[in-house]
């Protein structure tokens, strides 16, 4: 690993980690990428991948923002990974239903405003014909059929593969151990004894970014959210759709495989999982879809989320120290809100014109925590 300066070091080699990279480097910057673990190996390995927040009406405008700029551009991303390195992140559009309609008025609102199709199922009937497998007694729902899911491992590593293909500086299993600043500027990142130089440094460190001290200053409140969830192995098509009901979710995959999520832990950096959560989880999975019962489950893992207050992510240069820029807190939507949030990111340190309004995303804006963050 050479110690020659650097025009940007990223930390965290997450998705977005990855991504920030790929652009940068792609727009001409001499680049580097350090994470403590192997690249993608955290919360990207271990999410489910769905391309849209659970409840979307839920949140603020600037989550719609950031998801539907996502969206739009996922698909031509995944084809591009796949051309350059023949890994298929395997991007679906599996459409998403909602196994209830209590908040339909929201949601049609939402819908309209931001330009989705929502259909509404009004019928045990049409909830079948939508969705075959789903249990008896749900009578009504929600769809939207242009959302979409990727396979996080798969982009996971073609992306970890397209990175290696660049002459980008890769420092996996290295552990920072702090920033180095100078009269109010970044001047590179310390590992052990070493410095390594740069113009600027990119903090993308999902869950661990409220560790940093230069984070705690600004009042930047990111913090562990484990997350568990279970794998069923089943025959190719058997789910057609990802289906959501009741706070859980199954997420169909093209080889058969069914994911169901997730729970929300606030347990520190803690990682294990329990078997509380696996009877939990297997039982809202059998109560959405019967003939999971006739299915082994295959693993159980978890992960930690980079929770934030309301959900609305933190994108922004530090107001006191000039080169040091921040891109984390995207809690549950890391993939869905990831390409847009590095575009802005990106946009940011080249001068670019934004693509969305920088506004919400500031270190300094003003959060309002939900309750499950309280």
């Amino acid at each position: 690993m050479k110690d020659a300066r650097k025009d940007v070091i990223i930390v965290g080699g997450g998705l977005l980690g990855m991504l920030t990279t790929r652009f940068l480097h792609d727009a001409g910057l001499n680049v580097m990428l350090i994470d403590k673990g192997e690249l993608g190996s955290e919360s990207t390995w271990a999410g489910g991948g769905i391309v849209s927040p659970l409840y979307p009406w839920r949140y603020p405008a600037s989550v719609s923002r950031l998801a539907r700029y996502s969206q739009q551009r996922y698909p031509q991303l995944c084809q591009q990974l796949l051309e350059e390195t023949g890994i298929d992140p395997q991007w679906i559009r599996s459409g998403l239903l909602f196994a209830e309609d209590d908040e339909r008025a929201a949601a049609q609102t939402w819908a309209q405003e931001w330009g989705y199709d929502l259909q509404h199922l009004s019928s045990v009937q049409a909830m079948h014909d939508c969705e075959p497998q789903l249990a008896e007694g749900f009578g009504n729902g929600l769809f939207l059929p242009e959302l979409g899911q990727v396979r996080n491992p798969r982009i996971a590593h073609s992306l970890r593969t397209s990175l290696r293909l660049r002459p980008v500086t890769l420092a996996e299993h290295f552990p920072i151990s702090g920033l180095e600043t100078d009269n109010g500027h970044i001047i590179g990142v310390r590992m052990g004894d070493q410095v390594f130089c740069a113009d600027k440094v990119v903090i993308s460190t999902g869950a661990w970014t409220g560790l940093f001290p230069e984070m705690q200053a600004m009042n930047v409140d990111v913090r562990p959210v484990l997350g568990q969830m279970i794998l069923f192995r089943g025959p190719r098509g058997l789910l057609k759709h990802i289906v959501l009901a009741n706070g859980r979710y199954l997420i169909p995959r093209q080889d058969g495989r069914i994911l169901c999520g997730s729970t929300l832990e606030m347990r520190g950096f803690d990682k294990h999982t329990t078997d509380e959560a696996l009877e939990d989880l297997r039982e809202a999975a059998y109560g959405i879809m019967p003939a999971l019962r006739d299915l082994p489950i295959t693993n159980h893992w978890c992960g930690l989320r980079p929770g934030s207050p309301d959900g609305v992510p933190y994108i922004d240069e530090h107001p006191e120290i000039a080169g040091l820029y921040v891109n984390a807190g995207h809690y549950r939507n890391g993939v869905v809100l990831g390409l847009a949030s590095v575009q802005l990111l990106v946009d940011r340190i080249l001068g670019n014109e934004p693509c969305v309004d920088p506004t919400p995303y500031r270190l300094d804006a003003l959060r309002t925590p939900t309750a499950e963050f309280r």
